[in-house]
């Protein structure tokens, strides 16, 4: 056998090996996590919450990147353009992964170009105000909005994005005139919240209940079907008389497309150990949500059916980015 046929004969049995090898080797260096957001949003506080215990499980450092801009299509492309090699994940909002692609149908990714890893939280939003509005619950807001036809002024962090949706929604459902006042994210929105800039902000928990307990933002109520634990004094859509008002966001993990699936496997098995841990439920708790995992097929399915419904939601709402 000559040289180049025995190089030849080497790299295919290399090239065979690799994926096996490199699951058996993997990590052997820092994983970068992206969020395709600002800090300080519920995103970024997720991803360093499961990033921290990551990082101890893999024995490798979890580097939180935030690259927010776009909708959220900045970060999200960067990470469908990164090599399949397991070290460049994605930290991913509900609203960006499946409302984007009805928003954005020219954007330069879609969600083909993702592998599911594992989904680590879903959560209700809270309905939160300034605390210069004279409002203590939402019949209070509602008749606020309704005099001399001020209106509210809602906050998102952009345009398309679920908070933009739960305002029109919020408007429609509450027979009160809305304006939205989109952002880059949801940090500066609570910036301006407590400063007064914007009425309005219908958000996951985490964005804002630091500030709910500090009493710079107020919380009128809890978008999911029961009162959250970690907010026990702040009533439920229904009760606070707006019955079918619901909105629920999730956050998940994905991969480029093309990662090796024992890689994707051996990530998603460190996750589901931290995403069932009693520290983690009780953290995500604390931020007013809750723990729940998916494995990739599972996610792939809800993924599926998620894009299929908000796809309809978005044309019947006669929702744009612009």
């Amino acid at each position: 056998m000559n040289w180049s046929v025995k190089a030849s004969v080497t790299a295919l049995v290399l090239a065979a090996a690799s994926p096996a090898f490199a699951a058996d080797a993997y990590p052997g260096k820092p994983i970068t996590m992206i969020v395709p957001s600002a800090p300080a949003g519920s995103t970024d506080i997720v991803a360093r919450l499961i990033g921290e215990q990551l990082a101890k499980d893999v024995g490798q450092p979890v580097v939180i990147e935030n690259r927010p801009g776009a909708s959220g299509n900045i970060g999200t492309e960067a990470v469908a353009r990164a090599r399949a090699d397991g070290y460049t994940l994605l930290m991913q909002y509900s609203g960006y992964h499946v409302g984007n692609p009805a928003l954005f149908p020219q954007a330069r990714w879609k969600p083909t170009d993702f592998t599911a890893v594992a989904l680590v939280m879903r959560a209700p939003h809270v309905v939160a105000v300034s605390g210069k509005i004279p409002a203590q619950d939402l019949r209070d807001l509602m008749a606020f909005g309704k005099k001399d036809n001020r209106g509210l002024f809602y906050a998102s962090s952009g345009n398309g994005s679920i908070q933009h949706i739960a305002g029109v929604m919020f408007g429609k459902q509450a027979q009160v005139p809305v304006t939205h006042v989109p952002y880059k994210g949801a940090g500066p929105v609570v910036s301006d919240l407590i400063g007064g800039q914007v009425d309005m902000f219908v958000t996951t928990p985490p964005s804002v209940i630091g500030q709910v307990k500090a009493g710079k933002i107020k919380a009128l109520a809890y978008t999911g079907p029961k009162r959250h634990p970690s907010m026990p004094d702040v009533p439920t859509s229904a009760e606070a008389g707006l019955p079918r008002y619901g909105v629920e966001s999730w956050f998940a993990i994905f991969a480029p497309a093309g990662t090796p699936a024992d890689i994707v496997k051996k990530l998603s098995a460190s996750i589901r150990k931290i995403v069932e841990s009693p520290d983690y439920r009780r953290k995500i708790e604390e931020q007013g949500g809750f723990a729940a995992y998916m494995d990739p097929s599972s996610l792939d399915k809800f993924v599926s059916q998620e894009l299929a419904s908000w796809a309809k939601v978005i044309k019947e709402g006669n929702i744009t980015a612009e």
